[in-house]
């Protein structure tokens, strides 16, 4: 009688794909929890910075009126409005007074972890290590990490962005309908979260018609048996030239159509009817066009962004470079290119995301107008790629030694991210010497915030107390969003024929002599730092109020009077 099977973990126990399955939940998970350990804590500590203090004056307004009517000359589209208005319901904020930078800034933070969570959409396209490496490239890199901190509308347009292709890429593998819908739904709230999303539909139509080429003409030999039952048909479509199935397209861009129009249509509220929110959203690229050509204070030459990616050391702060995820990337663009070493990874996406990437890293060094987070967009395709270019050296080095030194490196490389994520997040969250950081709000300011609140505070009257702000140009934010808890404050472009106030916030360079001109009756009481290097603010209060709030607050400590000394 013959003896029984010995058990083996590859006939009845573990099987080698289980393990990889396992292998890539636990890394996704850990990934995970690295990526919001990196971005959650301290949300409130940064000063607000002029934009996202803007943003939080325009969502304010829908949170108190609950009507949102979309501005064609600033302030982006209104998907940051509407997706903020379940973080302030969970919090209970009825009103501006009750809103907290952190409940603003938990939004991107959502999105920014988010984008991790879009990953398995195309993990059988990238292949599992590249998914992986990918996954802790995002978790960790300080430009992703900084942003996912930001309340802007950047990293929205990124995940929306992603979600449009994966669900594009899912579709074609099967031509199941549902995936162009949800790529459709995806395509709409991109154009209403920010007007440069016609950069990345014209980046993915580069993408998408290059890959059609390059599939055709030079396809890579053996990439359905190499990526396994069922993958490969996305590269099989493109290669053949098969047409979309007509009423699909015309489903998705109803649902395209249909997106845009309620939220551009502030949910068909708009004040002069629901057809003019639409309408705006075209108009708005007359005056977004003029400021991309050059008429704008955001001009910066074509190697802006690269320096902050590949090399940035101001003065004594530290080294900045995200120069590793580079140059994976450029492995990962040169194996999709020619099909060598991609293993898994379907040849189709990985020359799209290539193409992809390459022509939106383009527009954005030509075209003049320039601030950090719009590399944003074109960054994440570099992870992207920088995750296939991890899988691609994996598969070269194949004897244990070479594969334990990649392991190594790819550990330091991590933890040189991590350190400067902390950095760019925390200990530099608005110094000039994170390249992340521009024309960012200093510190400082919040020393004249707490100054003038602590004054309201013991105003005999506070619901009467005036506040006079004046700045030329209007150059008095993030300050509406700091007194957005005072009800009397008027904010002016000049001094005013009238400058007296109970309390008067005035840009250095225009600032009367009030306690000259009121015969000392107001004080000064300071000046205080509004951004780096030169914009400053000075404080004028009634003497006699100054004088009742600074008599309120506790004796100095010897600290504090060693740190004046």
């Amino acid at each position: 009688m013959a003896a029984p099977p010995t058990s083996s973990p590859n006939a009845e126990g573990l099987r080698p794909e289980h393990v990889r399955q396992a292998v890539l939940v636990l890394g996704m998970a850990l990934a995970l929890m690295l990526a919001f350990g990196l971005r959650a804590p301290r949300l409130a500590e940064r000063p607000m910075h002029t934009d996202e203090s803007v943003h939080a004056i325009k969502f304010i307004g829908l949170l108190e009126s609950g009507r949102y009517v979309y501005d064609p000359h600033e302030y982006h589209g209104p998907s940051l409005y509407y997706a903020t208005l379940p973080a302030a319901w969970l919090t209970g904020a009825k009103r501006g007074a009750d809103l907290t930078e952190t409940t603003l800034r938990s939004l991107p933070l959502v999105f920014g972890v988010g984008l991790l969570l879009l990953l398995p959409l195309t993990a059988r396209g990238l292949g599992r290590g590249a998914t992986l490496a990918a996954a802790w490239l995002l978790a960790v890199s300080p430009m992703m990490v900084f942003y996912s901190r930001y309340f802007i509308h950047e990293l929205l347009l990124v995940f929306f962005t992603y979600a449009a292709i994966a669900c594009g890429w899912r579709y074609l593998r099967g031509r199941r309908v549902g995936w162009l819908l949800a790529g459709g739904a995806a395509l709409g709230l991109m154009q209403a979260t920010k007007e440069t999303f016609v950069f990345c539909v014209a980046a993915a139509g580069f993408g998408l018609a290059g890959t059609w080429v390059l599939n055709r003409w030079w396809p890579v030999r053996g990439a359905s048996e190499r990526e396994g039952e069922g993958s490969g048909t996305a590269t099989a479509f493109l290669a053949s030239g098969r047409r979309f199935r007509a009423w699909h397209l015309v489903l998705a861009g109803l649902v395209t159509a249909g997106v845009s129009v309620v939220l551009f249509s502030s949910f068909f509220t708009h004040p002069q009817g629901w057809w003019q929110g639409p309408l705006d959203s075209i108009r708005t690229y007359a005056p977004w066009l003029s400021r991309a050509g050059g008429e704008s204070p955001h001009i910066q030459p074509w190697p802006f962004y690269l320096e902050r990616l590949l090399w940035w050391q101001i003065e004594d702060g530290p080294r900045f470079t995200e120069a590793a995820v580079i140059g994976l990337a450029l492995v990962g663009i040169v194996a999709a290119g020619t099909g060598r070493g991609l293993g898994r990874t379907d040849p189709g996406l990985a020359r799209f995301l290539a193409l992809y990437t390459l022509a939106l890293t383009a527009v954005y060094t030509v075209i003049a107008y320039k601030t950090p987070w719009c590399a944003l967009g074109f960054y994440h395709g570099f992870i992207l790629l920088a995750g296939v270019g991890t899988g691609v050296l994996w598969r070269w080095w194949r004897p244990a030694g070479a594969r334990a030194l990649l392991l190594l490196a790819a550990a330091g490389a991590g933890l040189h991210l991590s350190v400067q994520a902390c950095h760019a997040a925390f200990t530099l969250a608005s110094d000039p010497r994170n390249p992340w950081v521009y024309a960012h709000t200093a510190k400082d300011l919040l020393r004249l915030v707490e100054r003038v609140q602590g004054v309201a505070a013991h105003h005999p009257d506070p619901a009467r107390m005036v506040v006079k702000v004046m700045a030329p140009g209007g150059d008095y934010w993030p300050l509406p969003w700091y007194f957005r808890n005072l009800a009397n404050v008027g904010y002016w472009p000049a001094v005013p024929e009238d400058p007296f106030a109970d309390v008067v916030v005035v840009n250095s360079r225009i600032a009367p002599p009030l306690d000259d001109l009121s015969e000392k009756e107001w004080i000064m009481a300071g000046f205080y730092q509004q951004r780096p290097p030169k914009v400053f603010l000075t404080l004028y209060a009634k003497f006699a109020e100054w004088k009742t709030y600074i008599e309120s607050l506790p004796p100095p400590s010897d600290d504090e009077d060693e740190d004046e000394e």
